[in-house]
């Protein structure tokens, strides 16, 4: 198909940076450019016809890190690098609070419990040691002195069953991802930056005009400034980087009368987690359960963490309970060997913002004014 004089200069038109990404990370990205000159001409690519990835199929968690998943990554990536983590995770849900009303994308300051379970017990000693040292380490930090505390007394309410202990952290809670998603779309596009949707980039070259980007379109597209957020799939233009595609499964319930479960609930070092949605229950992870066979980018679902999703949701939230699943659906993630994001300066004017380890929808914001302002 020709293209038109008038798509020549308008949409197709050389940007000053063009984002490839139309996710939490590339969207963020584009608003801080804008913030910080609005007289960037700026485009946002996405392969998909809306965000595909982990953006808008996600279970809508606005969190930091759960006590074990926490305690776990202190002993893996260091203490000072978990806690830096954490903050940022904090500081992110604070800037979207700040961005856009609570109405907007439907964010409920829920309350945020961990499910400590037979199958990973601890001791309540244990328990109560883990609390005290995360809170005396996070209070700084998040100007806030009881993160964490036991909360054993809510077992019966949230009609759990074989939970020994329950974690609860009032920091955190819920919100809409695809909402979130909109809004930054329109608040972005309202800020002058173009988005051209369905469009696959199949490469780059770097030349004395600038940038070239290939795509499937047969139209390369001329920019200043390259900046990567394709997260999970990044290594079709980065195959150097430390990511890996990792998927997330999530099941959903038809509406359960009387549902007793309130609020964002981990379990298992965050690899289980689950929600209210309304009066239904929307329950994702497992994937350590068969981590090979989730290292994967197809979007799809399968009857080995299907199969254990339905089994915690027997065995701890609905015992005796009917149900029925109306929805099931999976995001892919990006992660690596450390749970840090990528960011940095690739090469010339080519820059990347990657690898958000499942908890992109609160480090996205953080991880944007980081990128735009080392590419000012």
């Amino acid at each position: 198909m020709q293209t038109s004089i008038w798509e020549k200069e308008t949409f197709y038109a050389p940007k000053d940076v063009t984002i490839i990404g139309s996710g939490f990370a590339g969207l963020w990205s584009a608003y801080f450019l804008k913030k910080n000159n609005p007289r960037l001409s700026i485009a946002v690519i996405e392969r998909g016809i809306i965000p595909e990835g982990a953006s808008t199929r996600n279970a809508g968690f606005a969190t930091f890190g759960s006590l074990t998943e926490l305690m776990h990554d202190a002993r893996e990536m260091g203490q000072d690098n978990m806690l830096h983590l954490v903050e940022m995770r904090y500081q992110g849900l604070e800037r979207i609070r700040k961005t856009f009303t609570k109405k907007e994308i439907d964010f409920l300051l829920t309350g945020g419990y961990e499910l400590i379970t037979p199958q990973h017990p601890i001791s309540s000693k244990s328990l109560s040691e883990d609390i005290k040292w995360l809170n005396n380490n996070l209070s700084r930090k998040l100007k806030n002195k009881k993160i964490f505390e036991i909360a054993d007394r809510k077992i019966g309410r949230f009609g759990l069953r074989e939970v020994n202990h329950l974690v609860e952290n009032k920091l955190e809670g819920c919100l809409h991802p695809g909402k979130l998603c909109q809004a930054l779309l329109r608040t972005v596009q309202a800020m002058g930056v173009i988005i051209l949707n369905n469009t696959t980039v199949t490469g780059y070259e770097i030349n004395e005009i600038g940038i070239r980007i290939h795509n499937n379109r047969n139209l390369d597209l001329l920019t200043g400034k390259l900046l990567i957020c394709t997260n999970a799939f990044v290594k079709t233009l980065l195959p150097e980087l430390d990511v890996q595609p990792a998927r997330g499964q999530v099941l959903l319930t038809a509406p359960i009368e009387g549902l007793k479960i309130k609020g964002a609930f981990h379990s298992d070092e965050g690899y289980i987690y689950f929600r209210n949605l309304g009066n239904r229950l929307l329950l994702g992870g497992a994937r350590n359960k068969a981590f090979e066979e989730e290292t994967t980018e197809v979007m799809d679902i399968s009857t080995t963490i299907q199969d254990e999703l339905e089994s915690f949701l027997k065995r701890y939230l609905l015992p005796g309970i009917n149900y029925t699943i109306t929805d099931r659906w999976s995001g892919i993630m990006g992660v690596g060997d450390v749970k840090m994001p990528i960011v940095k300066k690739i090469n010339g004017q080519v820059y990347c913002a990657v690898r958000m380890s499942g908890i992109g929808v609160a480090l996205a914001p953080m991880i944007g004014e980081q990128v735009a302002n080392m590419m000012k």
